[in-house]
């Protein structure tokens, strides 16, 4: 992919490929420059104090891309997007493949806050690189990613300090529900510890839901009690659910009250979730116009209720253009639809009309 007129205006790279051969110093999958040269660049520029911005990115359930689509449509994503990105940053970037699904990618451009805010919000949402379907000759896979991103010589003035910085914002992104992009920024990340992080999983959460739920009365109780801890964990800005009459309400907003009387149509398995709503049309239409009407874009629904019976539905809907639900936070929902179905058992409560 890189061509040697584009790497030879850097310094670094015309000394490397005096000694070596472009075939030598790129990875042979994605065209990228490889590991070991990409981060000698970036050490190259901490050496001559050129400012830059250092980034890492990791694409979001790249496994489930292989086991869904095969490991060929895997490398075809990865040499997609490498085109992709490396198209966006020509002329003032390089990008280099780190392993698997993770790319480094240095930005000379952009060094200030603003304007790699701006650099990654034309990235994900104007289907630059990200947020995008990447189509091939058998499927159209919809491929996100996750991002952390520091500065030199403003964040750190040293290559390790620099690369712990950009691996600290990679896993903020990550237990924030990936999808999205973290620039480092001292006062909010420099605490920041990766073990805790990694280890902040879903079992964790699930934990924190039980002693959030558990002990207070009422269904609408419980769901006052969760939400907190949801909109942290997953991002949502209000939950919703349907009492046994199909009528939507929202926990936060009392004023919402809409008909919702065809989702169960939806709902062939416990879990239903969607980031393109007009794929409701034919199968639920009147949800799907209550969804549009509020400019929600993206849904996730699980099912309260004990073996055949339903006592209503969890939702969350969001505007957030291109949002795709994580496997983690359709378990965080359905095991909280769960609490909420045990609790009317047990409690003899209902689901507020």
């Amino acid at each position: 992919m890189y061509k040697i007129e584009q790497l030879i205006k850097y310094h670094y790279f015309a000394e490397q490929l005096e000694k070596a051969g472009l075939d030598h110093i790129t990875d042979s999958l994605t065209g990228l420059i490889s590991r070991p040269y990409i981060l000698g660049f970036a050490k190259s520029l901490i050496a001559e104090k050129v400012p830059f911005s250092f980034v890492m990115l990791d694409l979001d359930n790249f496994k489930f891309v292989n086991d869904t689509y095969g490991h060929s449509t895997g490398d075809d994503v990865l040499r997609g997007v490498s085109a992709a990105l490396s198209e966006y940053i020509d002329g003032f970037g390089i990008a280099g493949r780190f392993g698997g699904d993770e790319i480094l990618f240095v930005n000379l451009r952009d060094i200030t806050y603003d304007a790699n805010k701006e650099f990654f919000r034309e990235m994900y949402n104007d289907s630059k690189v990200l947020r995008r379907n990447y189509d091939f000759e058998t499927c159209s896979p919809f491929v996100t990613g996750t991002v952390g991103c520091a500065t030199f010589p403003k964040d750190a003035g040293d290559f390790d300090g620099l690369f712990a910085m950009i691996d600290k914002t990679l896993y903020r992104g990550k237990s924030k529900g990936r999808n999205c992009y973290i620039i480092y920024v001292e006062e909010k990340h420099r605490n920041i510890e990766i073990r805790k992080l990694s280890g902040h999983g879903i079992c964790a959460v699930m934990q924190s839901i039980i002693r959030q739920v558990e002990l207070v009365p009422g269904a609408l109780n419980k769901f006052h009690s969760a939400l907190p801890l949801l909109m942290d964990e997953i991002g949502i800005t209000d939950l919703y659910y349907t009492d046994r009459n199909n009528v939507m309400h929202a926990i936060l907003d009392k004023s919402f009250r809409e008909d919702v009387s065809d989702i169960e149509k939806l709902m062939k398995d416990e879990i239903y979730r969607t980031n393109e709503v007009e794929t409701l049309e034919d199968k639920a239409p009147i949800f799907c116009e209550v969804l549009k009407k509020h400019s929600m874009e993206t849904v996730l629904v699980s099912k309260i209720g004990m073996k055949q019976d339903t006592d209503g539905y969890v939702i969350c809907a969001e505007p957030r253009s291109h949002r795709i639900w994580q496997e983690d936070e359709c378990a965080m929902v359905y095991f909280l639809a769960k609490l909420i179905a045990v609790g009317i058992r047990v409690d003899g409560d209902v689901l507020p009309e």
